[in-house]
C-alpha cells in the first residue's frame, strides 16, 4: 500500500515507531492485516501539515477522535473514525449510539493518559479494552488510509476493513 511519498513497511517490522499499546495490537493482528508504517517529521503529525509535506490526499487520512460520553455522573470513552475531509456527527449519531445526555471531545491530558499514546497520534489500534470504536461507513469502505500510530513521529497505512472489524468497532454513518 503506497500511499503519498512515505517510505512504507511492515508495522510489525518497526515496533518502535509505535507507541507501546499501538505495538501490543499490531502483534495481535493477523499476518495478512497489511499494516505499514512510515517515519515523519513530528512537527508535521497534524492532518493538514502531515498531507501538504508527504503528498497524502485529505480523503486518503482518517483521524481518530476520542469523546467522552456521560450520563447519570458516569462517564465513558470512545473513538471516532472520520476521513479527514468530514466531520464527526458528535453531538447527534455519536450522543445517540453511545446513548450520553452529554457528550463532548475528551479532554486532551485525559486521552493522553487513558490511552497511552501522544496527542496527535491516538489511533484506534490498541485502545482500552471495552471502548467502543465508531467507524464511519467511508472509513470502513477506503482501501487504505493513513491514520495515526500512537506517536507524533510516525503514521499507519491500513484497509478500512480492518479498522471496522477491531473489537468494539461499529460502522456506522458519523460524518455529517
Amino acid at each position: 500500500m503506497g500511499i503519498g511519498t512515505l517510505e512504507w513497511t511492515g508495522a510489525g517490522e518497526r515496533l518502535d515507531l509505535l507507541a507501546e499499546p499501538v505495538a501490543r495490537a499490531v502483534k495481535g493482528l493477523a499476518a495478512d492485516a497489511g499494516v505499514r508504517v512510515a517515519e515523519i517529521d513530528p512537527a508535521l503529525a497534524d492532518t493538514a501539515a502531515f498531507c501538504e509535506r508527504y503528498g497524502v490526499r485529505l480523503d486518503e487520512s482518517a483521524n481518530c477522535v476520542i469523546v467522552a460520553a456521560k450520563r447519570g455522573g458516569e462517564v465513558r470513552y470512545a473513538a471516532c473514525m472520520v476521513l479527514a475531509t468530514a466531520r464527526a456527527d458528535v453531538n447527534g449519531v455519536v450522543r445517540r449510539r453511545l446513548d450520553a445526555r452529554k457528550i463532548s471531545f475528551a479532554q486532551q491530558e485525559d486521552a493522553v493518559s487513558l490511552t497511552g499514546m501522544e496527542y496527535g497520534g491516538i489511533t484506534p489500534l490498541g485502545l482500552p479494552e471495552g471502548w467502543p470504536v465508531l467507524v464511519d461507513e467511508a472509513v470502513a469502505a477506503h482501501p487504505g488510509v493513513v491514520i495515526g500510530s500512537g506517536v507524533r513521529h510516525s503514521k499507519l497505512a491500513v484497509a478500512g476493513a480492518v479498522l471496522a472489524g477491531l473489537e468494539g468497532a461499529e460502522v456506522l454513518r458519523l460524518a455529517n
